[in-house]
């Protein structure tokens, strides 16, 4: 019988969740499926598919997920020709997150793609917003009842139980994805005697990533390098509501070469009690000795390359017990091993259409971490497999480096936000990572592990003038670009930066203040005797608040000037509405200074984009 394909793209990990829930529910109608990345499939296969379901999420600003890049570039070849998909179904859901300008912009152009090439839509797209009070859950759940009504009347042969038949779920719930495997302590130990302890912690935390099945395929498990903090500076007041940090650190084992603009990736540290506490609570072993592997793998060869770590080091690297929330099937499952019938109850509900929405305000909305979970439900005892399974991988976090090579040859910088806040029950959480870091004491010695990547802001060349806008925490790349411009400057001669920087009082979070304003003076690289400037906009520190968009307009004419000079324009900071509020003010200004409407001068902007010449990094 002919297994349905569901293909999916994600970045962190809500389209796999998606695409993992949408495999469950037509296994559970009796149709078999096929559940594949979109990077692990051929796509000059998809006109041999009688049906593919696509779920994609969208990054940043409009970008496809990075598995999904080599699929997209194929589907937009120009000889596929309109029947290339004749006589395939296809279904396309997205998830994204409609404070962005791009909104779910991925599932939009697939969609329009494959209709282009010939494939006929089941039913119409589904978009999940993550700004829904539930999630992206919301239309997924009315979406996947649409899909299999109408898979039910084109192709009934999928559906063998119909779309509304489901199979009895305990069935389905003894048969977790993994197989773990315990291992002799003699065997292992051996392979780690004559190992320093840097490459024995590199083997282990590579070990346990790459065995969690909540990683995705392109997931390079072993770090890149390891970090020392040798700096962890305050770069904020300490009562004006916010802590910024400078972090600097040094290589450990060999310094890798980085440029202005890229990215490092930071694996945090969980708090050793916490974990602990999970694994007393879920009687487990630390000491015991395991591999993962997926339950369909009856290959021996593919168990004899894992390398055995013990169970402590494995929720230690790869589980995220102390931080991240649950997903709806873990409630689900869940209520499986409930044995107080009160508990198995209100699991049910939560796992229950009609239960989303409490379990949203319960689960997401304070953040509740799979610990607090467990603690709340005390008489339900999962297997181990379940746990791996189902507790949230622990995943690195991404920072723009701010920091130039050429100016500090062994160091890379980073400008973090410590995050913390208070939920709608007045419960105080923090971020993981940022919260680590900042406790984390120069003089311990603590081994980070760090990978390098590409950003989406493309390292300039010294001959390009810049116009730099980075409110906040969104300075940190632009101060890796003075500081490597400032070094360019002193052999040969460099194009001017205006920089528009913001934050909300002047003796409160002005970050790096007294780096901005050096290099603002006496020719510096900011300097307006160099063609460049440095302009800040405090938005508390007056009755009317004043954003970088409001100081750009009051230069407008210096902004045409140089973007008419062939300047390149950079936005970074947060995701919200500062990327759209500043494109605004950019149209504005062309629009002004070049007389000409509105319309013309968006289209001029995108011009720009189009031509490698207008960047945006944002983060949420």
């Amino acid at each position: 019988m002919r297994k349905l394909l569901i293909l999916y793209a994600t970045q962190t990990g809500n389209a796999l969740d998606a695409a993992e829930r949408l495999a469950r529910e037509a296994e559970r109608r009796g149709c078999p499926v096929n559940l594949l990345s979109v990077d692990q499939y051929d796509p000059s296969l998809l006109p041999q598919e009688e049906a593919v379901i696509f779920v994609v999420s969208t990054t940043g600003q409009g970008d496809a997920p990075d598995s999904m890049k080599v699929f997209w570039r194929y589907l937009l070849q120009r000889n596929l020709g309109q029947h290339w998909l004749k006589g395939v179904l296809y279904a396309v859901f997205g998830l994204g997150d409609s404070s962005y300008q791009k909104y779910n912009f991925v599932a939009k152009k697939l969609d329009k793609r494959l209709m282009d090439v010939g494939g006929a839509a089941i039913v119409e797209r589904g978009l999940g917003d993550d700004q829904h009070p539930s999630g992206y859950e919301a239309s997924l759940d009315p979406w996947m009842s649409s899909l299999w009504r109408m898979l039910n009347m084109i192709k009934p042969e999928f559906l063998s139980n119909g779309p509304d038949v489901v199979i009895q779920d305990t069935v389905l719930i003894d048969q977790p994805k993994v197989r773990i495997t315990y291992h002799n302590i003699e065997n292992v130990e051996s392979r780690f005697s004559s190992s320093s302890d840097l490459t024995c912690l590199n083997i282990q935390i590579g070990s346990a990533r790459s065995m969690h099945p909540g990683k995705s395929s392109s997931d390079r498990s072993r770090p890149g390098c390891f970090l020392k903090m040798v700096k962890n500076l305050p770069l904020t007041r300490s009562n004006c509501g916010k802590d910024v940090r400078n972090f600097e650190f040094e290589f450990v084992s060999h310094a890798l070469e980085y440029e202005t603009g890229d990215v490092l990736e930071i694996l945090p540290g969980q708090d050793s009690a916490a974990v602990d506490a999970f694994i007393q609570r879920c009687n487990l072993d630390p000491d015991s000795l395991i591999t993962v592997s997926p339950r369909e793998v009856d290959d021996q060869n593919a168990h004899g390359s894992r390398i055995p770590v013990k169970l402590k080091t494995f929720v230690e690297f790869s589980m995220d017990v102390d931080s991240a929330s649950p997903r709806r099937y873990f409630f689900e499952v869940m209520s499986f091993f409930a044995t107080a019938e009160h508990e198995r109850e209100r699991l049910q509900y939560f796992a229950s259409p009609e239960g989303r929405d409490d379990l949203y305000q319960y689960n997401q909305k304070e953040r509740r971490t799979v610990l607090e979970v467990l603690d709340d439900f005390p008489s339900v005892q999962m297997p181990v497999e379940w746990l791996v399974q189902l507790v949230p991988p622990l995943k690195t976090r991404a920072f723009s480096i701010s920091s130039s090579q050429s100016a500090h040859p062994n160091q890379v910088h980073l400008t973090v936000n410590v995050v913390s806040w208070t939920t709608p029950y007045k419960r105080k959480k923090k971020g993981l990572c940022s919260s680590w870091l900042a406790a984390l004491d120069p003089r311990d010695g603590i081994y980070v592990p760090a990978w390098f990547h590409k950003g989406s802001l493309p390292t300039p060349s010294p001959s390009l003038p810049l116009i730099l806008v980075g409110p906040g925490t969104g300075c940190a790349p632009f101060h890796g670009f003075v500081e490597e411009r400032a070094v360019q400057s002193r052999t040969n001669s460099t194009a001017p930066i205006i920089f528009f920087f913001g934050c909300r009082n002047e003796d409160g979070d002005f970050l790096y203040r007294d780096f901005w304003l050096s290099h603002s003076q006496d020719k510096g690289v900011l300097s307006e005797a160099k063609g460049g400037g440095f302009y800040v906009a405090f938005s508390r520190d007056q009755p009317q608040k004043v954003y970088v968009q409001h100081k750009m307009r009051e230069h407008s004419q210096r902004i045409w000037n140089l973007l008419a000079e062939g300047a390149a324009v950079y936005i970074a900071g947060s995701s919200t509405k500062m990327p759209a509020d500043v494109t605004s003010a950019f149209e504005e200004i062309v629009s002004k200074e070049n007389e000409v409407s509105r319309e013309d001068a968006a289209r001029w902007i995108r011009a720009l984009e189009k031509c490698g010449k207008y960047h945006i990094e944002a983060w949420s």
